[in-house]
């Protein structure tokens, strides 16, 4: 098995995972460089311990692992200690705003156009990368985890170390303060309002 596993899983088919890779270190980091930085290391060591890979997660989901970790000792270099407490039994309050007793939206969501066009946006994407800032590290680690590298929810749990409830809690809070806060910022004139950094 680990034989068939090696034959397969090569310098390739390690490259081909470098896209999602990148755009996972570019939301965390903001610096393109050091983002390419962090990828090449992280597929060099990943070659370097191909041998490691049993096959029983994704290619995908072992590479994040690994980047995962480049990127915490990253933060941790430059003085940043990253905060991996999970945000799952705060912020209620925050969530509950958008929602009226009956459990129908107090605002319907407004209309943000053809989507492939919005992913070409610069004024979008910009909006985006701000507001991913405002997010709990928890609830921006999960969304990232599936809406940037696709990975599964139980992926994203064992990744995390999170039960399936609360990844759903998290992928929840993470899309409603992203839309609210997107909102505010790319569909409203330039500067009305600015994301607030989480608490």
């Amino acid at each position: 098995m680990e034989r068939s596993v090696e034959r397969t899983l090569d310098s390739t088919a390690l490259s081909r995972e470098r896209p999602v890779l990148l755009r996972f270190a570019l939301m965390q980091v903001r610096q393109k460089d050091v983002a390419e930085d962090l990828v090449q290391d992280t597929l060099v060591s990943a070659m370097s311990a191909i041998g490691s890979f049993s096959g029983r997660s994704s290619v995908r989901t072992w590479l994040t692992a690994i980047l995962r970790n480049k990127i915490a000792d990253h933060f941790r270099a430059a003085g940043r200690e990253v905060s991996l407490t999970m945000d799952t039994d705060e912020g209620d309050d925050e969530v509950d705003i958008h929602f009226a007793p009956d459990g129908r939206y107090v605002h319907a969501p407004q209309d943000w156009g053809d989507p492939e066009r919005t992913l070409t946006d610069k004024r979008f994407l910009e909006a985006l990368h701000a507001c991913m800032k405002t997010l709990p590290y928890a609830a921006a680690q999960a969304f990232l985890l599936r809406e940037v590298t696709g990975l599964t929810t139980d992926e994203i749990c064992k990744e995390l170390k999170i039960s399936s409830t609360n990844c759903f809690v998290l992928l929840h809070r993470a899309r409603l303060r992203l839309r609210a806060c997107v909102e505010a910022t790319w569909l409203q004139p330039s500067g009305a309002q600015r994301p607030r950094k989480a608490r």
